[in-house]
């Protein structure tokens, strides 16, 4: 399932501004291109599942409302050619500043019960070991 679909950044950005980054023919024509908005969206799954593969089972199913966000965020981006305005640079920059959080755990998603197999291990991990510091060696310390 995509992070972010065509209807969200409809909804979030307009169409003027989908039809204005995604029509690139030589003659306009004046509606959104749909195969530009495929790519870009499969770029951008590809960078989200490369920072939620270590901590989580992929592909999620239920996208939570975050990753939506960064999707959009990252999406929108990605559709600029040429330099895109502050405001959407400042939020791609925030979205890649929360995906780094998540794959170092600091943000924890709620993904159906999904986390990715851990090592099996869970707490501290003693040795048991024959101690080097015993009255006997340490006659005059003590």
């Amino acid at each position: 399932m995509p992070y972010a679909t065509l209807d969200q950044l409809i909804d979030r950005y307009g169409t003027p501004v989908l039809i204005n980054l995604t029509d690139r023919a030589e003659i306009p024509a004046g509606v959104i291109n749909q195969a530009v908005i495929d790519r870009v969206l499969a770029d951008t799954d590809a960078v989200i599942d490369g920072y939620l593969e270590k901590r989580y089972a992929l592909p999620v199913t239920d996208v939570p409302p975050m990753l939506a966000d960064i999707g959009q965020a990252i999406a929108i981006y990605k559709l600029h050619v040429f330099q895109p305005d502050q405001k959407i640079e400042d939020e791609y920059r925030e979205a890649m500043r929360m995906l780094r959080e998540i794959a170092d755990g600091r943000i924890t998603l709620t993904i159906a019960g999904k986390p990715a197999a851990g090592s099996g291990s869970s707490g501290a991990r003693l040795t048991d070991r024959e101690r080097p510091l015993t009255e006997q060696n340490l006659k005059g310390f003590i």
